[in-house]
């Protein structure tokens, strides 16, 4: 068993996650039922896997949770990507948010490959 509240790619999930809730103010409120809920759902549910694997039995287990988030920050990637195409947020937003994403998702493979199952 690990513990996740250590984890620094957790800890960063955790500051996107609550940097999305607050983006998510600048999307039109039309949007509160598409993309807004589907962003916020992706967003919490990184660093929600990587806890969830820390508390498992085993690092294959932890291993696959931590495949689980990563497969759920590329879909918040592709969510933000759509934001920025439509117009929905500001660019500069956008950015910062996909910057942090991909810093995450970088540590996220760093540490899968270093999990020794």
């Amino acid at each position: 068993m690990h513990q996740f509240e250590k984890l620094i790619f957790w800890q960063k999930s955790i500051q996107l996650a609550k940097n999305i809730y607050l983006a998510c103010t600048e999307i039109p409120h039309e949007e509160k039922f598409g993309l807004i809920s589907q962003i916020k759902r992706a967003a919490i549910s990184i660093p929600s896997n990587i806890a969830e694997g820390a508390g498992r039995n085993s690092n294959t287990e932890f291993n696959h949770f931590l495949g689980i988030a990563n497969g759920s920050s590329f879909e918040l990637q592709t969510q933000l990507i759509l934001i920025k195409e439509l117009e929905l947020m500001k660019e500069e937003k956008v950015n910062i948010l996909l910057s942090e994403l991909n810093e995450i998702q970088k540590m996220i493979y760093s540490f899968k490959i270093n999990l020794k199952i």
